[in-house]
């Protein structure tokens, strides 16, 4: 059988699933989901970021099944589901900001339909403001 690497495979479900080759990096994802708080990750292109982003959203929807034979099984005993939004930029083509505000509004509004709007709710901040909280208390954990 020929070893299948996942050139331009950005999506960790997809790697794990279909078998190709995977460098087990989660040991150092879990001392970072477990240390950390809030990180920004500034590295160039074609660095990985999306399929650190990737690992981590299957990590917390609790898809314990995707880390079998990874250092990740081992070190985590409690495999929980959290709300995640997740809001993929590299999609699309933003030449103004009005495409930009489009693109926005369209996942602001998929996740009101997840989480319950507000009336009061009017700019895109507030919005998202909300849908966290209302996320938060719909799940019990943090977003």
């Amino acid at each position: 059988m020929a070893t299948l690497y996942p050139i331009g495979i950005q999506n960790f479900e997809k790697i794990r699933k279909e078998g190709y080759v995977y460098i087990d990096k989660t040991a150092l994802i879990h001392q970072m989901v477990k240390t950390g708080s809030y990180y920004f990750l500034s590295r160039p292109r074609r660095f990985g970021k999306s399929l650190l982003i990737s690992t981590l959203e299957a990590y917390f929807q609790g898809k314990k099944e995707l880390f079998k034979g990874l250092a990740m099984e081992q070190l985590e005993q409690d495999w929980l589901e959290y709300p995640i939004l997740h809001l993929d930029l590299n999609t699309g083509k933003y030449d103004s900001p009005e495409r930009l505000l489009y693109v926005l509004d369209d996942a602001l509004h998929n996740w009101e339909l997840l989480y319950g709007t507000s009336e009061t709710e009017k700019t895109p901040e507030l919005r998202f403001k909300g849908i966290i909280r209302r996320a938060y208390e719909k799940r019990g954990r943090r977003v």
